[in-house]
């Protein structure tokens, strides 16, 4: 997602174009270097995917698979690559899901259409975001709801931080908040590490992360985790109930990095990069790398994450406009 995963991964090499290449030609899906763009800097998670893809797809995919970022726009300028490129099979975006299923609601002017202009291929990595409360929340607060009560106490301490404006952690808040029948006021900021500063000083009274972004400094103390945002609770944190667990059933919601290519893309070249991308999750290699990022590793059929990302547009649109949120831009 989003301009807000500034996560350094030092196994991720800083440059903004990478090409992977096999040690020994062998026979390929295309015959054509295939280029990944990602609409964010090196280092961050969606480049991290990315480039874990290209290490395994070079070779058996294509011959070479170049990672471009394009940074920009809160991943819309990489989107937007990708629709105008060729659709041969050698244009390929991984982006945070929410850049095509959430944005379409916030933004009036976004230059794209997602069922019109990208084939979704697969998803190759979901992540949950964790809801946690700073110092400036009393001890006794231990779970979701205790932290409802204590807000219907102290409605100016309401407030919850997310790492942008209009990104899906923003809006678990918001479907909290709609959940629980109480105003949680939403403070934007410019990326997960400066939020998780400001939890940790006290500045913020609770916040959306990734959960990667705050399991440490709840491993120690300095935070408090109440509850995960996903579906299921996180391997990671397996004592940590998720938000339906704790009571609010309709709150739930995963960040997942996926794998697109522009509408024109021949059905049979798609097929062939779901199978490959696939076999390229079952990879040692790539699920050591994104266990670290505390990812889990997904993968399905071409056609069960379509129909997931029709699912999500539909899911999305009615929880933005009861936000009320409009974007600066």
């Amino acid at each position: 997602m989003l301009h807000r995963r500034h996560l350094i991964i030092a196994s991720v090499a800083a440059a903004t174009t990478t090409a992977f290449a096999p040690l020994a030609q062998a026979q390929t899906v295309i015959d054509k270097p295939a280029r990944i763009v990602v609409g964010f800097p090196a280092g961050g998670a969606a480049d991290a995917v990315a480039r874990q893809l290209a290490q395994q797809l070079a070779g058996s995919y294509a011959p070479t698979v170049i990672v471009e970022n394009k940074p920009g726009a809160a991943g819309r300028i990489g989107a937007q690559a990708v629709k105008a490129g060729q659709a041969d099979g050698s244009e390929i975006l991984v982006t945070p899901a929410s850049i095509l299923t959430i944005y379409p609601h916030v933004y009036k002017k976004l230059g794209y259409d997602t069922l019109a202009d990208f084939i979704p291929v697969t998803s190759a990595a979901t992540v949950s975001f964790a809801f946690s409360v700073s110092s400036a929340v009393p001890a006794r607060v231990k779970t979701v709801s205790d932290y409802i009560a204590w807000v219907k106490t102290n409605p100016k301490d309401a407030n919850y931080g997310s790492p942008a404006a209009g990104a899906t952690p923003h809006f678990v808040g918001v479907m909290l908040g709609r959940a629980a029948g109480v105003q949680l006021n939403h403070v934007p900021y410019k990326g997960g590490a400066p939020l998780v500063s400001d939890l940790l000083g006290g500045q913020v009274q609770a916040g959306v992360n990734v959960l990667s972004e705050v399991l440490p400094h709840a491993n120690s103390g300095r935070l408090r985790i109440l509850a995960v945002s996903g579906s299921k609770r996180s391997p990671y944190l397996p004592d940590v109930p998720t938000m339906a667990e704790s009571g609010f059933k309709d709150v739930a919601a995963d960040e997942y990095f996926a794998v697109f290519v522009p509408s024109k893309t021949p059905a049979e070249v798609v097929a062939k990069l779901n199978a490959a991308v696939n076999k390229a999750l079952k990879a040692k290699q790539l699920n050591d790398a994104l266990e670290k990022m505390s990812f889990d590793v997904d993968g399905q059929t071409q056609a069960d994450f379509a129909r997931i990302v029709k699912s999500e547009l539909n899911k999305w649109g009615p929880v933005v406009k009861a936000s009320g949120f409009t974007p600066d831009e």
